[in-house]
């Protein structure tokens, strides 16, 4: 497992969630200062400064719920609104859209030009906002220091750490199933066809050669595709062609999008036992989760008129369907702490803070760990 992955795994499911929002707020009609607005404020509160800090931190990836989590507050950073039936099917989008993506990128190094064309994108929705885009190139500039001197075998660790996240997920979404690169039951439909990865050949020739390097016969075999000559590399800079279309908006054209439930995804979420003995991890997850969440703030509309609420569904009949059916331990409840205004909700997180705790070290430190949560948590 690579600890340098949390940081890809958080633009480009964000690059998604973007892309969905954008396209979501212009086929609901929604008028062009509050969908700016929108746009502006979940940016601005992705790309914070303090969050990037602790973001780019060498760590271990967090549990799906508590990515989650973190989504769900930034989703939440401005004036929209989403039910629960919405959110999850948002983040189902995101996961599924970069999944694919990684899965279809010739070489783990790609993974980086994905990133780009991200932040590309995130890039050219806050053109008219200076102060923004600063913040996206300071983004850019600790993307290239961080994973640009990294080898091949690096990149395939972190690829893997992705992959290995996103194993479990085979959500159906019905423009991967119109195009035909999903298969009924949510797995991706990988090409055996188009250029080959940049500094490769199409596979197809064995030579061999002589003890002095001689080359002394060519054989030639059927390698199964389509393949053509490799295209030039992408830019690795923050200008330039990134050549991969994979990472763009796949939403610039208005298409409906659905996503379903997969047989296998239903069965395994059935078979899926929780195990009730305490997590010796979650605890400490509390901890970064809450650290990682100290600079996204949530933007209550002042009044009934400035807030509004953007549903993923074609009509809240459809939405309302979607929450009934969908597995309950699919759908990521969350739960929105108040530390200092709400004594029970203290109590109770300082509960099962000390639920986490082994008992022997149930002392003064454990509950300051506990206090220090809470006042993390404080700011939220």
């Amino acid at each position: 497992m690579s600890s340098r992955t949390l940081p890809l795994l958080f633009i480009n499911l964000g690059g998604e969630m973007l892309y969905i929002l954008d396209q979501r707020l212009r086929a609901q009609n929604i008028p062009a200062d509050k969908a700016k607005k929108v746009m502006n404020d979940i940016i601005t509160t992705m790309f914070n400064k303090k969050f990037l800090e602790e973001l780019f931190k060498p760590q271990e990836l967090y549990s799906k719920k508590a990515l989650r989590t973190v989504f769900d507050r930034l989703a939440h950073a401005s004036i929209m609104r989403l039910n629960q039936a919405s959110m999850d099917k948002l983040y189902d989008l995101m996961t599924m859209a970069f999944k694919y993506q990684v899965l279809l990128c010739p070489r783990p190094k790609d993974i980086l030009l994905i990133s780009f064309n991200h932040m590309d994108a995130i890039k050219d929705f806050v053109k008219d906002s200076p102060s923004i885009l600063s913040q996206v190139d300071e983004t850019y500039q600790q993307l290239i220091e961080m994973y640009t001197p990294l080898s091949g075998g690096e990149f395939q660790l972190i690829r893997q750490t992705v992959l290995i996240f996103f194993q479990d997920m085979h959500i159906r979404v019905s423009i991967f199933l119109k195009d035909k690169v999903q298969n009924s039951n949510g797995r991706f439909v990988l090409p055996i066809s188009g250029p080959v990865p940049h500094g490769t050949q199409v596979p197809g020739l064995i030579r061999m050669f002589s003890c002095s390097g001689e080359e002394m016969t060519r054989l030639q075999f059927n390698n199964g595709g389509n393949y053509t000559a490799a295209v030039q590399e992408g830019s690795f800079e923050i200008f330039g062609d990134r050549v991969t279309k994979l990472g763009t908006n796949m939403y610039s054209v208005s298409r409906p999008v659905e996503t379903h439930m997969s047989g296998t995804s239903k069965n395994s979420s059935q078979h899926t036992k929780v195990n009730a003995s305490p997590n010796p991890l979650a605890k400490e997850e509390l901890n970064l989760l809450a650290k990682l969440m100290g600079g996204l703030k949530v933007q209550k509309p002042g009044n009934a008129e400035s807030g509004f609420r953007v549903n993923l569904f074609a009509t809240d009949k459809e939405e309302e369907e979607a929450l009934i059916s969908r597995p309950d331990d699919l759908s990521y409840g969350v739960i929105k702490i108040q530390a200092t205004k709400d004594q029970q909700a203290n109590a109770e997180l300082a509960k099962i803070m000390g639920e986490f705790t082994e008992s022997e070290e149930q002392s003064a430190s454990v509950s300051s760990k506990g206090d220090d949560l809470l006042a993390m948590m404080d700011g939220l």
